[in-house]
């Protein structure tokens, strides 16, 4: 479980975040959407501690995120930034092997072997596996760099904005991967998506931001509700539902 408690974070003078509180049960898929500049990424940033909490509390399973041991808490939380700096000249089996660092401090045994070829194998990225990061599309380096977060065998992925570069072939598979990394291996995977029906489909949970606030929790059918949308983003949408499932008619 993630509790997040009264957080709040400023950026020079601008209030980015408002005294958040949520709690994330393990397990599941949560989507967190909203316009540019709610606070999505400042507060998945927080949890991954990429930076400094200011005010409140944060844990993950108990563990603090701001007292406990880096080492220990890479084991739990794995994070793919929106601006991942990685070495070009890596191949992508290597990247991906990255993931298994805070397990084997760089010593490889047979079984983060095995790891990383299933992840390979699981992101569709095999054929690549022996080709430089600079000689692959967008889309792909993308898919490498999820590969790795997944490798890393933490309960949970805190994933901002994993579908950026992906056509929509790759963007839905790499949804799917995700929903059966939550259904198969009982992952908790927290994402950043702008693509309000991909959270539709394969989210437990969306939380709603805008303007540091949370303004909606829940189920996508209880929070993807026209009165809900306009507020969140600021204009009128069309919800329809195919099955159970609701879709934004975000387009008209």
């Amino acid at each position: 479980m993630i509790e997040i408690n009264n957080v709040s974070l400023n950026h020079g003078t601008s209030r980015v975040l408002h005294d958040i509180s949520l709690t994330l049960p393990k397990g599941g898929l949560t989507a967190l959407v909203g316009p540019n500049g709610a606070g999505k990424s400042s507060l998945l940033s927080l949890v991954a501690r990429l930076q400094p909490l200011e005010t409140g509390s944060i844990s993950v399973d108990g563990l603090p995120v701001d007292t406990t041991p880096g080492r220990l808490m890479a084991q739990k939380l794995a994070i793919l930034r929106q601006d991942p700096t990685v070495a070009s000249r890596l191949k992508v089996r290597e990247l991906v092997g990255f993931g298994r660092f805070p397990h084997n401090r760089g010593r490889a045994d047979e079984r983060d072997r095995a790891l990383i070829e299933a992840a390979l194998e699981q992101f569709d990225l095999v054929p690549l596996a022996d080709r430089f990061l600079d000689h692959l599309s967008g889309g792909q380096r993308q898919r490498a760099l999820v590969a790795m977060a997944f490798c890393q065998g933490t309960d949970y992925m805190l994933l901002d904005e994993p579908l950026n570069n992906l056509d929509m072939q790759f963007a839905r598979q790499l949804m799917r991967d995700l929903r059966s990394a939550t259904d198969r291996e009982r992952r908790t995977v927290i994402v950043v998506l702008h693509d309000i029906n991909h959270a539709a489909i394969h989210a437990d949970r969306i939380v709603a931001m805008k303007g540091g606030r949370v303004i909606a929790d829940g189920a996508p059918s209880e929070v993807l509700q026209p009165d809900i949308l306009e507020e969140v983003f600021g204009y009128r949408m069309e919800v329809i539902k195919i099955g159970p499932t609701p879709l934004v008619l975000h387009h008209r």
